[in-house]
């Protein structure tokens, strides 16, 4: 694996493009053909959030960005279809509008177990396709104990923030990277790539990382 080439990846759970990205990324890695390791790093698109936002996300929406509640359909309706280009099927009517910020302290906490891909496809899951809460301790640990990690123990180091400072780390790297919107994807700790590409960019810019190794070897 030493020879594998380093994708870190800077995504929110609530984030629409960062799900689809994803899918794009993994069948851009299938394209490639060669060893890739992934580390995924927090970036919260919406931190001051309510946990438990009191309405749609389609109010949450036109309020934020300051449309139209019909705007917004055709923002979620475009959205969704690209989603379910790639596989993916949104249902916005169910998704939990929340803060992000355990569900960000729970990846570090399954990163620490081997299991942090497994766990941000599943909160990635759980909220746009599974209408699942993905703020609250206890709805997080039943996520956790889903993927087969200690219940309990979930519980117990969200309770005690035990990986907020790892998560607020990633977002002091972000900053510097100058990173403003996600996702994010740096290759090799050399080329950063902005937004859900076709897997054809991704899989060009793991060919160009991969050519150049062995040109210096």
């Amino acid at each position: 694996m030493s020879d594998a080439i380093k994708v870190d990846i800077w995504s929110d759970v609530q984030c629409p493009w960062c799900y689809i990205g994803k899918r794009k990324f993994e069948a851009a890695v299938e394209q490639f053909g060669g060893d890739v390791v992934v580390e995924y790093h927090s970036f919260e698109l919406a931190p001051d959030t309510p946990v438990d936002f009191d309405g749609t996300p389609k109010e949450y929406l036109a309020e934020r960005k300051g449309i139209s509640s019909d705007q917004v359909d055709q923002m979620l309706e475009r959205v969704t279809g690209i989603a379910a280009s790639v596989g993916l099927d949104y249902d916005y009517d169910h998704v939990h509008q929340t803060n992000t910020i355990k569900a960000h302290e729970l990846i570090h906490y399954a990163k620490s177990q081997g299991r942090q891909l497994d766990m941000k496809e599943r909160l990635l899951k759980a909220y746009f396709v599974d209408g699942r809460h993905v703020g609250r301790i206890e709805d997080l640990a039943d996520l956790a104990a889903e993927i087969g990690l200690d219940r309990d123990e979930a519980a117990r180091v969200l309770t005690e923030n035990t990986y907020l400072a790892d998560v607020k780390a990633d977002v002091a790297q972000a900053e510097a990277y100058g990173i403003q919107g996600v996702p994010f994807f740096v290759f090799d700790e050399k080329y950063g790539v902005s937004g859900a590409q076709d897997p054809a960019t991704f899989a060009n810019v793991l060919a160009q990382v991969q050519s150049e190794r062995e040109a210096v070897s």
